[in-house]
């Protein structure tokens, strides 16, 4: 018994100084495998405005309200192209790309949305 005690003492410096060391490299090797084994399917740029959307709950908008409607649906640099008619037509940036986007004047709904290209 005293053998075995005397061989874990000794042993016992050199065990502890390698947990110290293999535990951080243990940790390194998961870490750069766990992003390898998990696969996250690639996902487009998701526009939560379509067709139809009514922006102002069916009631008549202004120019300047349409602006700030998409401003607060998440478009940017939010610009009048034309508000004349019945359609208000602006252009809009979203995720890195540019829209067309028609809101009508009456019902504050989208009639059209087209993406631009440069």
């Amino acid at each position: 018994m005293t053998s075995l005690t005397g061989w874990v003492l000794a042993d016992q410096r050199s065990d502890h100084a390698m947990r110290i060391v293999a535990l951080p490299a243990w940790c390194l090797a998961l870490s750069l495998l766990a992003p390898a084994a998990i696969q996250v399917p690639a996902q487009a740029a998701v526009i939560s405005i379509h067709v139809g959307t009514s922006l102002n709950h069916g009631r008549a908008i202004s120019c300047r309200q349409g602006q700030i409607l998409l401003q607060n649906r998440g478009f940017r640099d939010v610009r009048r192209v034309d508000c004349r008619s019945r359609f208000f037509v602006y252009t809009a940036r979203r995720g890195g790309n540019r829209f067309e986007v028609t809101l009508n004047s009456r019902t504050g709904r989208v009639s059209n949305v087209r993406r631009l290209r440069w």
